[in-house]
């Protein structure tokens, strides 16, 4: 299985922003975490983030001609305002799951709407890094559902 992890913005600050929210786990921590994961169930995965909303589209849309078998996403901030990354989940019919480090549920009004879940087979939030794990494994289900 080949799987894609995006995270969008300011992800790349985990560890330093907002640790009561996102925790003290770096980014670098969060990437080898997902490594190791994918490396004991024998899954090929590669990392984006990017603070860009256009470099995120053109990622998602890449893995499509790369035969990507699954994202997992982490849009930050454009979870609330981003059609585009939206439609660019709709256009590429890649299972995707919706990934949030925090309860995004529990939180400020604005962050109660995720334009991006509706292309989503899933959505973890408020598991901390974990939520990535749990995100792979639904993944993995719905391949073998599938």
């Amino acid at each position: 299985m080949k799987l894609l992890v995006i995270n969008g913005p300011n992800l790349n600050l985990l560890g330093i922003r907002e640790p009561d929210h996102y925790g003290k786990e770096t980014y670098q921590d969060l990437l080898c975490k997902i490594q190791a994961y994918c490396d004991e169930k024998q899954i090929d995965v590669s990392f984006y983030q990017s603070n860009h909303e256009g470099d995120l589209v053109d990622r998602i849309q890449q893995a499509y001609f790369e035969q990507v078998d699954g994202i997992v996403i982490n849009p930050g901030a454009y979870t609330h305002t981003s059609v585009a990354l939206l439609d660019a989940v709709k256009a590429v019919q890649i299972p995707t799951v919706e990934v949030h480090i925090s309860a995004v549920e529990q939180r400020e009004d604005f962050r109660q709407v995720s334009y991006i879940r509706a292309a989503c087979i899933g959505t973890i939030t408020g598991q901390g890094t974990n939520g990535y794990l749990r995100g792979i494994d639904l993944l993995l289900e719905a391949k073998h559902d599938g």
